[in-house]
């Protein structure tokens, strides 16, 4: 009980958020109508009960009349199901398509609010496959949640009205055992209330390991394409370093695991199967073995007869709503558990940025960017760069230089807000537009304007003005491509990538500019060519460079250097002489 508890409080937490949305009227609607028809089909198989009786009785009586008006009266029922059934369907799916677009955004705005899809991987893989929660789970979510709930609530209003018409149809044919009257009350209601428990209690046992079994699979599925889209995107390296076999090796022992855990499912599945598929056969005269030596007997007609079955496989199939849905609960509680896993790591990031002590990124009102006792750490709390009363004012151009391993990007990383672990404060002047610029650029699949203008919406930036960048940092021939689509991180080598960073950095013209080994995959005068752009498009910018490259020393008139602090368990960044650039 504890279980079913926890996971509907889980469930919970996860729809009712939508119902108190801006679209909670339509939801609200949508569900209620959904509830409506649901109820109203209910109603017709109460009454399609009392028209076996009719029906059969006239059958048996051999009344024409009788017979066509019964089948007059069916058709109406029958129209009437057929109406809610394919309207009920309709909303539906209206209801799980509105659900699915609110929480999907709901979901990527937790992903990717703040870095917290950065710092979720830099704990780990609490939340495996993100994409597969939020493209895949959150569907099955919505669907499992919607059609289980119906069906819970179809069997439990099924039972409270076929429960009275059990009752009482078991005064109408008694129990004969071998010729005796037995005056058991309602013991056809009896009869179907421990037929169906006997049918749960084994159904859970056989069928438990199979909630288990369909979380791996899912998390197993996903690794193996995770992995396949690994091989895609760096096809090019892999083939250089002739790694095809070593890849297929790897693919495949990933799909051993689908392949393992797939046919454990089978095994589960076949031995659940075997006892469901027996069980629901035996439903089907159960009733009849029950009622038939009062049939016999001339205690009842063949329509009461055949009432008493339809209302006796009513009651039992709402007692054994769990031995019929046990494979979808099993699939719907793997996908309860994937989205909370998922909330749980969403939660651990947002606590890593803000449980001290943490690295504190302010504005302020200086015109300087300001390193104020910084100490930054490794996840494991290990220290790696300590800064104190490190300044960098607007318009200077700084080299940070040192070891590698020492800390350069982590230090960067800290100063764009995404690096929590460690103390201290990062001050940054308060309207300053800060971009910073990694060795290997990101460009979304988009026509190249679009790319190189990221993050800014499509548009915002002239086209032309884009083309005239793309060809002022050595890019001429991408220039005519302007509005073309393409996969560019894939297309391009990672030097021309880095051109269109420069770029990319010359059109949002920001106060200050962060280059980390931005250039580093040019020859040294592709490089100096940049750098003179820089120096001529963004005059007024501070630029702070990481790079090993003494030839970057003429560009720059400050050097920021790594070195060994006292204590030998880290780095400190000191400020060291540099020579005046050369022109």
């Amino acid at each position: 009980m504890r279980g079913i508890a926890t996971t509907l409080a889980t469930v919970w937490r996860i729809s009712s958020p939508f119902f108190r949305s801006q679209e909670r009227w339509a939801g609200r609607l949508l569900l209620a109508a959904i509830i409506a028809i649901e109820l109203g089909i209910v109603a017709l198989t109460v009454l399609l009960n009392t028209w076996n009786a009719d029906f059969y009785n006239a059958l048996q009586e051999r009344n024409w009349d009788a017979f066509v008006y019964q089948l007059g009266y069916f058709s109406v029922l029958a129209t009437a199901f057929i109406l809610l059934a394919v309207y009920q369907l309709y909303l539906n799916q209206w209801l799980q398509i509105r659900w699915r677009r609110w929480l999907t955004r709901h979901y990527l705005d937790l992903w990717l609010a703040d870095a917290n899809h950065y710092r979720m991987q830099l704990l780990g893989d609490a939340a495996d496959n993100p994409d597969q929660r939020i493209a895949e789970d959150v569907a099955q979510f919505i669907q499992f949640t919607l059609n289980i709930g119906l069906q819970l609530l179809n069997a439990v209003v099924t039972l409270l009205s076929f429960m009275v018409i059990l009752w009482s149809l078991s005064a109408a044919a008694p129990l004969v055992v071998f010729g005796v009257n037995v005056a058991i009350p309602g013991y056809l209601l009896w009869a179907a209330l421990i037929y169906a428990v006997i049918g749960t209690a084994l159904t859970h046992l056989i069928g438990r390991p199979l909630i288990a079994l369909n979380f791996q699979q899912q998390r197993y599925e996903a690794d193996f394409r995770f992995n396949l889209v690994r091989v895609r995107e760096s096809s090019e390296q892999i083939a250089l370093l002739d790694g095809e076999p070593a890849e297929r090796d790897r693919l495949l022992v990933r799909f051993g695991s689908v392949v393992a855990n797939w046919m454990a499912i089978m095994s589960r599945q076949k031995k659940l199967t075997f006892f469901t598929a027996g069980y629901a056969q035996a439903s089907v005269v159960f009733p009849f073995i029950l009622v038939s030596p009062a049939y016999f007997a001339g205690a009842v007609q063949l329509g009461g007869l055949m009432q008493t079955a339809n209302a006796f496989g009513r009651v039992q199939d709402a007692l054994s709503i769990f031995v019929t849905l046990y494979r979808s609960l099993a699939e719907w509680r793997a996908v309860i558990e994937r989205l909370s896993g998922f909330d749980r790591s969403v939660q651990a990031a947002q606590a890593m940025a803000a449980t001290p002590p943490v690295i504190t990124v302010t504005p302020d009102d200086a015109t300087a960017v300001t390193f104020k006792d910084l100490t930054v750490r490794l996840p494991n709390g290990v220290p790696l760069v300590t800064a104190t009363d490190i300044s960098i004012g607007l318009g200077e151009r700084v080299l940070v230089s040192g070891p590698s391993g020492s800390g350069k990007s982590t230090l960067f990383r800290a100063l764009a807000g995404v690096w929590p672990f460690g103390a201290g404060t990062i001050t940054v002047p308060q309207r300053a537009r800060v971009m910073m610029l990694p060795q290997r650029p990101y460009f979304p699949i988009a026509p190249l304007a679009a790319a190189v203008a990221y993050p800014a919406e499509p548009g915002t930036f002239d086209a032309a003005a884009v083309a005239e960048l793309v060809a002022a940092v050595g890019l001429p021939a991408l220039a005519e491509r302007i509005e073309e689509e393409a996969h560019w991180n894939r297309q391009l080598s990672l030097g021309e990538q880095q051109r269109l960073g420069i770029a990319r950095a010359l059109l949002h013209a920001p106060d200050y500019l962060f280059l980390d080994e931005a250039t580093a995959s040019l020859d040294e005068p592709g490089e100096a060519a940049l750098y003179q752009l820089l120096d001529q498009r963004l005059p007024n910018a501070t630029l702070v460079s990481i790079g090993h490259r003494a030839t970057l020393a003429a560009f720059h008139r400050r050097r920021l250097a790594f070195s060994r602090d006292g204590a030998g368990t880290g780095y400190a960044l000191r400020d060291t002489a540099m020579a005046p650039a050369v022109p």
